[in-house]
């Protein structure tokens, strides 16, 4: 391998060593899942010109998800059971998914609601940096992806289980409504 070669690796690999020992790229945003599905649903919203979102949730019966979407802003969104789902069910045929929304963060049943802030509809992000916070809210706890687990009186590995576990949920939520988006669509 030529000298020059082998030394450009060294200073990419030195590069990459100090970006992720000093924060600025951190492995868990790397990682995301939610990134690819905020990605894909923004997208489709987008083309679609649609604000709002929402769909049943298949795995889970009586339960349901939404999202308000403010392009290139934020992404609020929401799962949760509601108590009459026959109502719910009337506003999806009609397509009256800000609606639903509303239904879903106002009057869920209690418990079983997630309530989601996307501050720049990029999925969750584990360090933000300079942008906002993401924030997971799950029944009384609030969960602020902000990178600094000592703040959250928690240590880094909880912090990342934490963030790992609501970004797989996160992702599932996107996705159930970008096929809801596509279908809508057709």
């Amino acid at each position: 391998m030529p000298t020059n070669l082998r030394a450009g690796r060294r200073v990419a690999s030195l590069a990459l060593s100090l970006a992720l020992a000093s924060g600025s790229l951190s492995l868990a945003a790397a990682q995301s899942k939610s990134a690819a599905a905020a990605k894909q649903l923004t997208d489709v919203l987008d083309r679609l010109k649609l604000d709002a979102i929402a769909a049943p949730d298949p795995s889970d019966p009586g339960a349901f998800v939404a999202a308000l979407y403010f392009q290139g802003g934020q992404l609020l969104v929401v799962s949760a059971k509601y108590s009459a789902p026959t109502l719910i069910t009337a506003k999806l045929a009609k397509k009256d998914y800000r609606d639903v929304y509303i239904d879903l963060n106002a009057a869920s049943v209690a418990g079983s609601k997630i309530f989601v802030m996307d501050q720049t509809c990029d999925g969750l992000v584990a360090k933000p940096g300079d942008n906002a916070p993401d924030t997971w809210e799950e029944g009384p706890k609030t969960t602020v992806f902000d990178g600094d687990w000592k703040k959250a009186k928690i240590s880094e590995d909880e912090y990342t289980k934490a963030f790992a576990g609501a970004d797989d949920r996160y992702a599932r939520i996107l996705t159930l409504l970008t096929e809801q988006a596509r279908k809508s669509g057709s």
